[in-house]
């Protein structure tokens, strides 16, 4: 039997009254049986209790649902944005993250700009009424209408050779200004331990495609394309990880302003985002004023070494502006027993990968709590039980409990002994699980979204989806052909 210490799947104590809960166990097999144990157990999640989850599931119309609290977007956001600088920042939030508008607003309400990922994305954000100026794209897939986009406002970061030739090829001796994403060589990112190999969520070093390789800016192929095309390079941009290890990522920062020095015309440096948050107890989320401070001081010293340049610091936050400022509610709609010693009780949930894709995909741990589908605080139990929790695709792969960073294996978790009907809530699901879901799979439809005021009241942002929209744009065969 393999199990981890207790403290690694207690939930993070966060603000607006957020309580937390009971460490709980973490095994890859069954340690108890069926038996079940007296234990403290939780009262709420992060911030719901048994009510306000009541209230959110009355709102949006039953389970699953994503629910989001406005305070801890908002104190986020704060934090992000006295990040500090040398002369001057701006935070961008990365849209991909959890691209609902009222995310969205709320962050541009505080001035925060946009990181888009696709034309799509940027598409979106204006739709909601963020002007494309406040609009970076970084994107593997150049649109089509990048051009169009450009002429709006929306600030390009050129992400290999062939875009960078492109937008020149387009704006060719206009003077158009272009950022340029520059892999730095290293990355860093999740489970990973090596600066340099692959991993899903590292996004620098040579066995990454995101950004043009160092190299060609050093041996001088990006500014022989950027002269040929009379381009005015205005924006350096680099990004090493999600989940990046802040030493690592203070080295990059001082690395890329030597990128800045081949351009004289670079006003500013955008180092990406990849901050570390804390889902759980035993991760340690990254401190953003003593992992800046470093790098405000590295701006300086550009600045005393290059006749006074003074660049401005763009970030690009994205799970740590939303990550635990959202949850995935839903039913426990089933329970299973298997036998044996190496049998397992399974939790299945009215959920699963169709909206939360974390555990299945990087072996992701999210904290659980068991709320009672009462909605009633004084009927939370004490009985626990260890419990593998499964989505309700028809799919091997929907854990929601695996082992830490191992996707293909099962974990136990000791949660409130839960019976059917009674309500699950995931914790830490704001970032990356609304919007990285693999939706319409087993033809599940799209979950609905709400947003807790500070007053405690519940606003839907998203409505359910019908199923018929699923289908809706399938087009029959005509019946000569079958």
């Amino acid at each position: 039997m393999r199990s981890f210490p207790a403290a690694i799947l207690a939930a993070v104590l966060l603000t607006g009254g957020a309580r937390a809960w009971t460490p709980a166990s973490f095994s890859s097999r069954r340690t108890t049986s069926s038996a079940l144990r007296m234990s403290a157990v939780p009262t709420s999640s992060n911030f719901l209790t048994p009510e306000l989850a009541s209230s959110a599931i009355s709102a949006a119309g039953g389970t699953p649902l994503f629910a989001y609290d406005l305070a801890s977007l908002q104190k986020s956001a704060d934090e992000c944005l006295a990040f500090p600088n040398a002369y001057g920042l701006t935070v961008r939030y990365a849209m991909k993250a959890c691209p609902n508008g009222a995310v969205l607003r709320t962050f541009h309400a505080k001035g925060i700009h946009i990181d888009a990922s696709s034309g799509h994305e940027v598409r979106r954000a204006i739709s909601y009424g963020i002007p494309p100026e406040n609009i970076s794209l970084s994107t593997q897939e150049l649109p089509a209408d990048f051009a169009e986009l450009a002429d709006l406002g929306v600030k390009i970061n050129a992400c290999s050779l062939s875009q960078l030739e492109r937008f020149g090829a387009h704006f060719a001796g206009k003077g158009a200004r272009v950022g340029v994403r520059v892999n730095p060589g290293v990355g860093s990112g999740g489970f990973s331990k090596s600066t340099t190999s692959f991993s899903k969520t590292n996004v620098g070093g040579p066995s990454s495609s995101f950004g043009i390789f160092y190299t060609f800016v050093d041996d001088g192929t990006v500014g022989a394309i950027v002269k040929k095309y009379g381009l005015v390079v205005e924006r350096v941009h680099t990004h090493i990880g999600s989940g990046s290890d802040p030493e690592i990522w203070q080295q990059v920062a001082k690395r890329s302003l030597s990128f800045c020095a081949a351009f004289d015309t670079v006003e500013s440096l955008n180092l990406g985002g990849g901050y570390k948050v804390a889902r759980v107890s035993g991760e340690k989320s990254t401190n953003l004023q003593e992992c800046g401070g470093p790098v405000a001081d590295a701006f300086r010293s550009f600045a005393k070494e290059n006749n006074g340049r003074e660049l401005r610091l763009e970030i690009e936050p994205g799970t740590y502006l939303v990550a635990n400022a959202g949850a995935l509610v839903s039913t426990v709609q089933d329970r299973v027993e298997t036998t044996g010693e190496d049998g397992h009780v399974f939790l299945k949930l009215d959920a699963g990968m169709t909206d939360v894709l974390r555990p299945s995909l990087y072996g992701a741990v999210h904290p659980l709590t068991v709320l009672p589908g009462s909605g009633k605080s004084e009927d939370v139990g004490e009985n626990t039980e260890d419990v593998v929790v499964v989505g309700h695709c028809c799919e091997s792969g929907d854990l929601m409990t695996p082992m830490p960073g191992e996707p293909e294996e099962l974990g136990e978790r000791t949660l409130r002994k839960a019976s059917a009907g009674d309500i699950l809530v995931m914790d830490g699901s704001g970032a990356y699980c609304s919007g990285m879901s693999t939706k319409h799979y087993n033809s599940f439809p799209e979950a609905a979204e709400v947003m807790l005021d500070k007053e405690g009241g519940v606003h839907v942002i998203r409505s359910r989806q019908p199923l018929e929209q699923i289908y809706q744009n399938e087009v029959p065969l005509p019946e000569s052909v079958l």
